[in-house]
């Protein structure tokens, strides 16, 4: 549905390319008032970077005033929780992201926000898969490699985790249950120490994010054993998904939506989404995610929220099945 969403508006697109994104816009939102877009982490990771960049877009375009203010903690929930309680008035954005949309809901006892109910979803941004990558001289070649020797040696094998709840924790924790090994996880407080730990040998693989691992790949320290996209990535396009590997089906990606407080106007909702729409078919835009590794997505509020509901039970039921637990 996203795809298709995403084909019809980019056809649309190209016949209103030549015409100013405020005159996309309905009423006189937002008047000249300030929009703040809340990122729930710290400046400079990869949501904050996605979070500027189209903050910067929006005001260069629609010449609407948007500021991006950090409130990060507990993964993202200290942040989307200031979002969920302000008040609906279309002023206060927040850009959500699988761990804390999807994943923490399910995976932590206690939830200051119902991520079902406490949002209105406004756009999908983009989505980027992780990376299982190893050192470099490890002895696995291949992902089979790896899993034959996790089931041969049940819970020897460590996997290093950016931290508990993010999607390479969840990735590696899908892979185990669709292959049935024994994972154990050692948690980070990110992927730097995560990866360098790799390098030492203290832990044998990771599901690492493109942006992460790409200069460790480039100067091949590192080894990329398989993406967990559908489709192999244009920047890695020798390495294999694990869907190819022998588990077809298997997606696991760390997307990024904009959402607001529930019950924000829906004509303000929808006129956010036709200026996002704008910013994300525009071709430098699609070359700076395509650089990362990232996939604009787009599309409509309501395909948005379906999206969102799908990763939700997607997610809820692993952690259900699996019995995962926060790795501490």
């Amino acid at each position: 549905m996203i795809a298709l969403s995403r084909r019809t508006f980019l056809g649309a697109a190209l016949c209103a390319a030549a015409l100013p994104l405020r005159a996309q816009t309905a009423g006189n939102y937002p008047d000249g008032r300030p929009i703040r877009l809340i990122v729930p982490y710290t400046p400079g990771g990869g949501t904050d970077s996605v979070a500027r960049a189209i903050a910067a877009k929006i005001t260069s375009g629609a010449g609407w005033s948007v500021v991006v203010e950090n409130r990060p903690g507990a993964g993202g929930n200290i942040g989307l929780d200031y979002v969920a309680k302000a008040k609906p008035d279309g002023l206060m954005l927040g850009m959500g992201q699988t761990s804390n949309l999807a994943i923490n809901p399910a995976l932590m006892p206690k939830m200051p926000f119902d991520a079902s109910t406490d949002f209105s979803a406004v756009a999908l941004i983009a989505s980027l898969p992780v990376v299982l990558v190893v050192k470099a001289n490890a002895r696995w070649n291949t992902l089979a490699d790896l899993i034959r020797d996790a089931r041969a040696a049940p819970g020897s094998i460590k996997q290093a985790l950016a931290g508990s709840g993010t999607v390479g924790h969840l990735a590696g924790e899908l892979l185990a249950y669709q292959a049935k090994f024994q994972v154990l996880n050692v948690p980070y407080r990110g992927a730097a120490p995560a990866l360098n730990d790799l390098l030492g040998e203290n832990t044998d693989y990771m599901f690492a994010t493109p942006q992460a691992a790409q200069e460790m790949l480039k100067g091949k320290v590192l080894r990329p054993l398989a993406v967990t996209s559908r489709a192999r990535l244009p920047i890695l396009p020798d390495v294999p998904t694990v869907a190819e590997s022998g588990f077809d089906g298997f997606e696991a990606l760390d997307w990024k939506a904009l959402v607001a407080p529930a019950g924000t106007p829906g004509e303000v909702i929808k006129a956010v989404n036709g200026v996002v729409e704008k910013v994300l078919a525009d071709p430098a835009t699609v070359a700076m995610f395509t650089a990362e590794g990232s996939t604009a997505m787009g599309g409509t509020p309501e395909a948005a929220q379906q999206y969102i509901l799908h990763e939700q039970k997607k997610w809820a039921r692993l952690i259900s099945e699996a019995n995962i637990q926060t790795a501490s």
